[in-house]
């Protein structure tokens, strides 16, 4: 009996060993299941926080860099009040460099840009064009590359309408001379709106770019919000043609030209004293076209150099114009003006105003 008892004893033991063992097996499982759910379904979510984290920041630094990266000169005590000595209706001098309006006249005031309308017109088409060129080149691809592309979007034949011909009789617009179905190279298109203010010109400038005339007017005020003058800029047309939504101001004007020369498209196109058209079949010998502005202020400057200017004129706004010019000391300005009776009394007010202002 006793030794009966002995292995009973024993077979319990056993039995409670390994009872305990498999106790202690499925607690440990249970754990490492616990253990691997919540980090399964924490780590994504702490993965996710973080990504908002990160992303919430890298906006918050965009949009801080953004702020700083706006051109919007400031007025000071300094700034010298334009007085009825100049005949412009409103004026601004702006020193780009320092970001200080230097001298001013009614440049807060609402007015019509008449074909100033037109920097803006091809500050939005140029950066629409780089945007295109690039978008297939490998992000790690030289300037020359990338120059490359462009210019090679820039080559594209883009062909011109009845529509856009149209458009521009109808109005009364300056023109380049391009014909009904005549096929053009984009950069000739890009400097037919700017040297001759060409309005068939910027109408398939803003179709060839958006599609319709109505979409590229929403680029356009689009990028009037990107540079912060949205609230006294507002655009209806590409071409500057009259109308009640279509205004800005001198000052205003001043930040779209800085935008402009700032873009290579741009600032070669605004910069060009005359250009030659690429032959075509209604055009044989091509189209010399200029821009008189330029090729007039030159001569009466008395130092500096205005590098780029776009001209204007509708009645509403009378003679107007936009220019960059880099003065003696190597600074840059930007001289809008807008009201002057004549187009050379426009050339002489920017001539008086870059004499007195740009040091």
């Amino acid at each position: 009996m006793k030794k009966y008892r002995r292995k009973d004893s024993r077979s319990s033991q056993i039995l409670i060993i390994g009872i305990a063992v498999l106790a202690a097996i499925l607690v440990v499982g249970i754990i490492i299941a616990c253990f691997n759910k919540q980090k399964n379904t924490d780590k994504p979510g702490d993965t996710q926080i973080d990504i908002e984290k990160i992303t919430e920041t890298t906006e918050a630094q965009t949009q801080v860099e953004e702020e700083k990266e706006l051109f919007a000169p400031k007025e000071s005590d300094a700034t010298a009040a334009i007085g009825d000595e100049l005949e412009s209706t409103y004026a601004i001098v702006v020193d780009e460099q320092d970001g200080k309006v230097v001298a001013q006249k009614n440049a807060h005031e609402r007015m019509y840009p008449a074909s100033m309308t037109k920097v803006m017109t091809v500050l939005v088409a140029a950066e629409q064009a780089e945007q295109s060129a690039l978008a297939d080149i490998d992000k790690n691809a030289s300037e020359a590359d990338k120059k490359e592309a462009v210019n090679n979007k820039l080559n594209e034949l883009v062909t011109i309408t009845k529509e856009a011909t149209d458009y521009s009789y109808v109005h009364d617009c300056s023109t380049t001379g391009f014909l009904d179905g005549e096929q053009v190279p984009l950069r000739d298109v890009f400097n037919g709106t700017i040297l001759p203010s060409g309005g068939e010109s910027a109408y398939q400038l803003a179709v060839y770019t958006a599609g319709s005339m109505e979409a590229f007017v929403d680029m356009m005020n689009q990028k009037a919000a990107d540079l912060g003058i949205s609230e006294t800029t507002h655009f209806a047309n590409p071409v500057g043609i009259y109308d009640d939504n279509n205004y800005s101001t001198a000052y205003d004007m001043a930040i779209i030209m800085q935008a402009a020369m700032s873009d290579e498209i741009c600032k070669e196109v605004l910069s060009n004293h005359t250009y030659s058209t690429a032959v075509t079949e209604q055009h044989p010998e091509s189209l010399n076209i200029s821009n008189l502005f330029l090729r007039r202020i030159e001569d009466h400057m008395t130092s500096g150099t205005v590098i780029g200017a776009k001209t204007g004129f509708v009645n509403q706004s009378g003679n107007c114009a936009v220019s960059y010019e880099e003065a003696a000391s190597g600074k840059t300005y930007i001289c809008v003006t807008a009201g002057a009776t004549s187009g050379w009394h426009c050339i002489y007010n920017h001539v008086d105003l870059y004499n007195a202002y740009a040091k």
